[in-house]
């Protein structure tokens, strides 16, 4: 499987699906968000934080003027927001390669913005359709992202199951 779309109804799905994500996160990843303001992306990071066992008193906001926040948990997070980047240059005074291929989990806001450095992992294009309904279409990038997304739609569809 390499594309899955979901429609999600609420913050409090939005926030599930990413807790999914980041339960099901094994080794380092990267997750290439998109999508308008508004359209969820910071929503799912808190999940996804939550998921890779971050605090649950650890505040996960969106890193727009520090440009990347980082987490402890399970897996080391690293959450860039590109939004107000300028130029892909901008990229090398955050060490954001280094933090790409390290040992962690990298989520990337606003990934469409320098669509050259977009490299594997998992993309994520989210669109905001209501006051809480958002759509999310996920594609793997490379192989690692095929078995991610794969045990994701696995758990996402048991959810409503479990006992």
């Amino acid at each position: 499987m390499r594309t899955w779309s979901v429609v999600l109804d609420s913050t409090a799905e939005t926030e599930e699906l990413g807790s999914l994500l980041g339960q099901e996160v094994r080794r380092p990843a990267t997750i290439w968000l998109c999508g308008e303001l508004g359209a969820g992306k910071t929503c799912l990071t808190r999940g996804l934080a939550r998921g890779l066992e971050v605090a649950e008193d650890e505040p996960v906001t969106s890193p727009s003027y520090t440009l990347m926040n980082h987490y402890h948990g399970r897996l080391e997070l690293y959450h860039f927001d590109l939004y107000r980047l300028g130029q892909v240059e901008d990229l090398d005074d955050l060490g954001f390669d280094e933090h790409l291929h390290g040992n962690g989990v990298t989520v990337v806001e606003w990934a469409d913005r320098f669509p050259e450095r977009v490299g594997g992992g998992l993309r994520i294009d989210m669109v905001h359709h209501e006051i809480d309904r958002r759509a999310a279409r996920l594609q793997a990038l490379d192989e690692q992202g095929v078995e991610l997304l794969r045990r994701l739609v696995r758990r996402w569809q048991e959810r409503g199951t479990e006992a």
